[in-house]
């Protein structure tokens, strides 16, 4: 394999934003689904798990050698990338199997079961797996921002839960249906049915 920090265009003393900025900004230049329609798709593919495999290796070599998982010669991080893609086209189930496959479990893999539970309608366990997501990686404002929108709406869909078939009326509602039932009254001799 060639040199993972020349793959990435950083060296090695890079920070790990500085990594995940440079994975991110060639990931997102070389992926698959942006060159579909390209004759040149299968070299973008190559330099995809080329760039793929750079960042696991990085990964690898800061987290001490800590063993990820593959699935046959696609590494993790490829196959979470794949994930996230069967996703957004709508195939959640297949993407689980792919996630559960996998036996590592980095903030991405998180990120991508909450997206799953929440396109589900699950949010509660979207919740868990984005809060998840975003402990690992406190930086990624993906994480943050999904997670802070489905925790909030959850607790807004708690609140509207916690008060169904609680009324609470103000003395101005009170006031607003008399003077409108008074004209009625004066409208129709006290005949609703003929207003009607």
């Amino acid at each position: 394999m060639k040199n993972p920090y020349a793959v990435l265009g950083i060296s090695p003393d890079a920070t790990m934003d500085q990594v995940r900025k440079a994975y991110r900004d060639l990931a997102r230049k070389y992926h698959p689904d942006k060159h579909a329609d390209n004759p040149l798709s299968g070299l973008a593919e190559e330099k995809f798990k080329e760039i793929n495999e750079a960042y696991e290796a990085i990964l690898k070599e800061r987290e001490g050698g800590s063993s990820r998982a593959s699935h046959s010669s696609e590494s993790s991080y490829g196959l979470l990338s794949r994930a996230r893609s069967l996703i957004n086209n709508g195939h959640f189930m297949e993407a689980e199997r792919l996630l559960d496959s996998l036996s590592a479990r980095p903030a991405e893999w998180y990120f991508l079961k909450g997206m799953i539970f929440l396109r589900k309608g699950w949010r509660m366990q979207a919740v868990q797996y984005f809060q998840a997501a975003m402990e690992a990686d406190p930086a990624n404002p993906e994480y943050r921002q999904a997670f802070e929108q489905v925790a909030g709406q959850s607790r807004m869909y708690r609140d509207m839960s916690a008060n169904y078939g609680r009324t609470t009326v103000s003395p101005c509602d009170c006031c607003a249906g008399l003077i409108c039932a008074d004209c009625c009254c004066e409208c129709c001799g006290g005949d609703f049915l003929a207003c009607c």
